[in-house]
Formats: C-alpha cells, structure tokens, sequence
C-alpha cells in the first residue's frame, strides 16, 4: 500500500531523511521506533506531504504521492493524527469530528461515521458537545484519531499516540487501534518512543536513527533484538 524508496527530507539546509526506504502492504500495522529527533515524525510528515522529500519517490497503492500537496493525498485515503493532537480546543467534540471529514460531501455518511467514532470512543458519545480544548490529554488522543478516521482513511498515520498519557489510556488506545485493523482491516503506520508497546501490537518494525533506517524486522524479533532491546526497552 505504501512505499519509500531513498526519501531524504530537508528542513532548510539541514537533512532529517537520509534516503531511507520503507513499505507497509495492505491490512499490516507498521511501527517504526527511534529516539527523539531520530526523523520519526519527518518520515509522516512526507509521507502527508507536509515536509515534501527533496529526492526520492512515495508512492501510495503503486501511484508517487510525493509530488502532491497534502489535502490531495488525504483525498486519496490517507490520513494523519499529528503529534500532540492538535485538535481544534474551541470547536466541540461533534465539530471536531466534522473537520476531519472536510472533503467529503455524503451528509449521511458523515453522521454515520460521527456514531461509528462514538461507539469506539465512548467518552466521546458523553462529551459531543463538549469544547476540545476542556477534554482531558486522553480524550483529545481519542477525538485525534475519530477525527482522523472521519476522513475513511485506507492508510492510518499515527504520531506518538501514546505522548503523554496515562498507561491505562495507553492500553486501551493500542487495543482500539488493533480492533480498527482486525475488524475493519485498516492499514496503520505508527510511530512511538513507547517501543515495546508498539512493537507488541504491530506485525513488522523499524528502527530509525539520525534519519537513516539502522534495522527493520518482524515486530517480535525486534522485541527481542539485544540492540532494541539495550537502547528502547530497557533491557
């Protein structure tokens, strides 16, 4: 579904990708897990075309996406939750759920879909027309993703969905973004500092230091890598 072949990323002189390759097919969750500043959020943001790559090729389902400006690339099924959720605070939990599906144009899908995130998210259903910005850190993680999922993405972007929240938010965060590719088949490429709780959800991994790509493997083999292991789990 998805391929980088040698994307470097530039922000000004500096160079955040250094050609790094990567795939993800069809009904996988992918990880890919490094330190801060390891080029993590930079490989989404090319990929959404937020930071265009200055050489190399995205493609999305076989067809280059790198050339695209970003609302097109979200047209074509691929949607993004940015790091820190960046929900819109003085907008309500309901119109928060509307923007994410800006582009479409089937009322009734879209208040389908609204119920459809608020029986994920239960909370959700109770704080509706509550303002974003008076959710609690967990919440707005939650109404981050059902915005995201208003779009009907084939290919789910996740930045750090775990950044700051309490473990048992964690868990169950995690457990909705497996039920959403078990039961509904959606492809998701996830990024985290939290290795082991993304590696325990996500069928393949790789690890990324100072923008280039040092392993890539089956998640549990990564899991028990002596290397990912010293330098992310603890261990």
């Amino acid at each position: 579904m998805l391929e980088l072949r040698n994307v470097s990323t530039f922000y000004g002189p500096i160079q955040a990708l250094k050609g790094i390759s990567l795939s993800v097919a069809t009904g996988e969750i992918v990880t890919l897990i490094g330190a801060n500043g390891a080029g993590k959020s930079t490989t989404l943001l090319s990929i959404s075309g937020v930071a265009p790559p200055k050489r190399g090729e995205i493609l999305f389902e076989g067809s280059p996406i790198h050339t695209l400006p970003a609302e097109k690339i979200v047209s074509l099924g691929v949607a993004q939750v940015p790091e820190g959720r960046r929900i819109f605070p003085q907008m309500s939990v309901r119109e928060n759920l509307e923007m994410g599906a800006y582009l479409r144009r089937d009322n009734a899908g879209v208040a389908r879909d609204v119920e459809k995130v608020c029986e994920l998210f239960p909370v959700l259903a109770q704080r509706r027309q509550q303002l974003g910005g008076t959710l609690s850190g967990g919440e707005q993680q939650m109404l981050a993703i059902g915005r995201a999922l208003m779009a009907r993405p084939r290919l789910l972007l996740l930045d750090e969905p775990s950044l700051g929240l309490a473990p048992l938010v964690i868990r169950q965060i995690f457990a909705t973004l497996q039920q959403l590719n078990r039961e509904e088949g959606m492809t998701i490429f996830l990024i985290e500092q939290n290795a082991h709780q993304a590696l325990k959800i996500a069928h393949r991994g790789y690890v990324i230091e100072n923008g280039v790509l040092t392993l890539s493997d089956k998640a549990q083999t990564l899991l028990d890598h002596p290397d990912v292991r010293r330098a992310y789990l603890g261990g």
